[in-house]
C-alpha cells in the first residue's frame, strides 16, 4: 500500500518526551447547551516528562506496555496513547503498526494533563514512524476528539486556552521555578465538572489583560473555579495547599487537581513532607520538546 505525504517509515522512534501542565488560572465561564464548559486558562508547560518509545510492527497491531510489565497485548480502548494510535491509523489508512513502550512519571488524577500529553506525543512520533503526515487542521480535529487537553499538547509551546481547549493562542512566559505537590489521592474530573457547586459564571478575562502584568505578578493572575469544589471532594488536597503555605508559599490547583503548585524562589529549601506525596521542583519549558515535529 502507497503511504500518504511525506517519506519512508522508520524502523523505532525512542525517548520521545511528552511534558506535564500546569493551569496558571482556570476560570468556567458558561456551559453550552452539549453539556461542555467554556473555560478561559493558561496552560504551562514544564519539565516533567513521561518517555515513550515506538517499534514499528509491519502486522499491524498496535499494543502497549509499561516498562517492566511483560504482557505487550494490545491495551483496552481506554488508554489514550492506544487509542490516539489506533485515530491516526485509520485517518492515514497505513497498514503499519507499533508497539509503544511508557515510562510513566507524571501522576495520573493530578490535573497535569498526563494522558493527553502522552497521546499528542503519539501523534507526532507515529507520523514519523510511519511516514504519514496529516494536514495540521486535520490533526488538530484528531486530537480534540481524543480530549480537550490534548490539542494543546501539539501547539508547541505555552497557550492561552479558551473554549472547551480547541482555541489555543501560544504566548511566551517569564522563565521561573515551582514546587509541585501530588497527593496520594485522585480526583475525578467528571465528578469535578457535574459539581451543581461549581462556579460557571465567571467574568470573561483577555489575554492582553493577562500580558500586562509585570513578570512578578503574572504568575498570581485569576484563580482556579474549579478549587474550591475539589477541595471538598478532596481533603489531602487541601492539607497540601497548607503544607505549601507553611513553607510560606502561595499554592494553587492545576486543573482538576488533586496536584497544586506554587511558584518558589530560585534559592529555596523545603521541608519534608508526607511519604506519599509526589513533591518535586520543576522549571517552565521555553517549547514543547517535539515542536517542529
Amino acid at each position: 500500500m502507497q503511504l500518504p505525504q511525506h517519506r519512508q517509515p522508520l524502523m523505532a522512534l525512542y525517548d520521545v518526551p511528552a511534558p506535564a501542565k500546569l493551569n496558571l488560572f482556570l476560570h468556567i465561564t458558561g456551559r453550552r447547551s452539549d453539556g461542555y464548559h467554556l473555560l478561559q486558562s493558561v496552560f504551562m508547560l514544564i519539565d516533567w516528562c513521561d518517555t515513550l518509545h515506538f517499534e514499528l510492527r509491519h502486522d499491524g497491531i498496535i499494543s502497549r506496555t509499561d516498562l517492566g510489565e511483560t504482557n505487550a497485548e494490545a491495551l483496552p480502548n481506554e488508554d489514550l496513547s492506544v487509542r490516539a494510535a489506533r485515530a491516526l491509523q485509520a485517518a492515514t489508512g497505513t497498514s503499519l503498526g507499533v508497539h509503544i513502550s511508557l515510562e510513566k512519571r507524571i501522576p495520573s488524577q493530578a490535573g497535569m494533563g498526563g494522558g493527553s500529553s502522552d497521546a499528542a506525543s503519539c501523534l507526532l512520533a507515529l507520523q514519523r514512524l510511519w511516514g504519514v503526515r496529516l494536514p495540521p487542521e486535520k490533526l488538530q480535529a484528531l486530537a480534540l476528539s481524543l480530549g480537550a487537553d490534548v490539542p494543546f499538547f501539539l501547539c508547541g509551546s505555552h497557550a492561552w486556552v479558551e473554549g472547551i481547549g480547541e482555541q489555543i493562542t501560544p504566548l511566551s512566559l517569564p522563565p521561573a521555578r515551582f514546587v509541585v505537590v501530588k497527593p496520594a489521592a485522585g480526583l475525578s474530573t467528571p465528578g469535578i465538572f457535574g459539581s451543581p457547586e461549581l462556579k460557571r459564571d465567571t467574568k470573561t478575562a483577555t489575554m492582553l489583560g493577562f500580558a500586562a502584568n509585570d513578570k512578578s505578578r503574572i504568575y498570581g493572575f485569576g484563580h482556579n473555579d474549579l478549587q474550591p469544589v475539589a477541595e471538598k471532594l478532596c481533603p489531602p488536597l487541601v492539607q497540601s495547599l497548607d503544607w505549601l503555605a507553611s513553607q510560606g508559599l502561595q499554592g494553587r490547583m492545576t486543573g482538576s487537581g488533586s496536584a497544586v503548585f506554587a511558584q518558589m524562589p530560585h534559592e529555596m529549601t523545603l521541608s519534608d513532607a508526607p511519604g506519599d506525596w509526589f513533591v518535586r521542583q520543576c522549571g517552565n519549558l521555553e517549547a514543547h520538546p517535539l515542536a517542529g515535529w
